[in-house]
């Protein structure tokens, strides 16, 4: 009884995060922490039906294949950097999570005014997150149902999503909310990419001198 009413709970979050996401978590920040599940559970339950997607549904081919060409163009296949990225590719969920630490920096620059403070603007990305996370689950099901490579369309919806629903948190009817919603994603992704190679670079520098 308890499991189903968690995944009829997350399924009602579900709608809620996606239709109106701003009034949504606005509303479990503020008032009731009851009606839609918490952040984590609810990234978990994201996660687990785009792990079953990938596991079962997608062609591991296509998977390996942005990996396998860049390694093999530069012969880099035992880089700490080319590692750093192929855990990337494989971990769609966990990158998001990672990368939202960063969003939520520039968020948090670009809507300081704000009386939201940094853990419950992190909060409502995890939301967020987690409904981009279906939009990828769902197209990577569309992918190999209709043999077109369809994953770029879905992570490119699931960005206008995350920016759109960041100025809808903010103020609906402010349009200059939705740039900063689309700058403070793309910021943040550069910011986690930028951070990502700074590391695996250093890696690679001290690994090849000590040898």
């Amino acid at each position: 009884v308890g499991s189903e009413m968690c995944i009829r709970d997350s399924f009602y979050t579900v709608k809620e995060i996606l239709i109106r996401p701003g009034k949504s978590v606005q509303h479990f920040i503020k008032n009731d922490r009851n009606k839609i599940v918490k952040p984590i559970t609810f990234i978990v339950f994201c996660s687990l039906i785009y792990t079953i997607a990938q596991q079962h549904l997608i062609n591991n081919d296509f998977l390996d294949e942005f990996g396998s060409g860049y390694t093999n163009t530069t012969g880099l296949k035992n880089s700490a950097l080319v590692s750093i990225f192929e855990w990337v590719k494989k971990n769609y969920g966990y990158t998001n999570i990672l990368m939202s630490v960063f969003t939520a920096f520039w968020v948090k620059l670009f809507f300081r005014k704000s009386n939201y403070n940094f853990y419950e603007i992190l909060t409502f990305l995890l939301y967020v997150i987690g409904i981009s996370t279906l939009i990828y689950s769902l197209f990577i099901v569309l992918d190999i149902l209709t043999g077109y490579r369809l994953l770029y369309l879905g992570g490119i919806i699931g960005f206008v999503y995350s920016s759109w629903a960041l100025g809808q948190f903010y103020s609906s009817r402010k349009a200059i909310n939705y740039l900063k919603g689309v700058i403070a994603n793309m910021l943040g992704m550069i910011t986690f990419y930028f951070i990502s190679i700074i590391i695996g670079t250093t890696i690679d520098m001290i690994l090849l001198n000590t040898k």
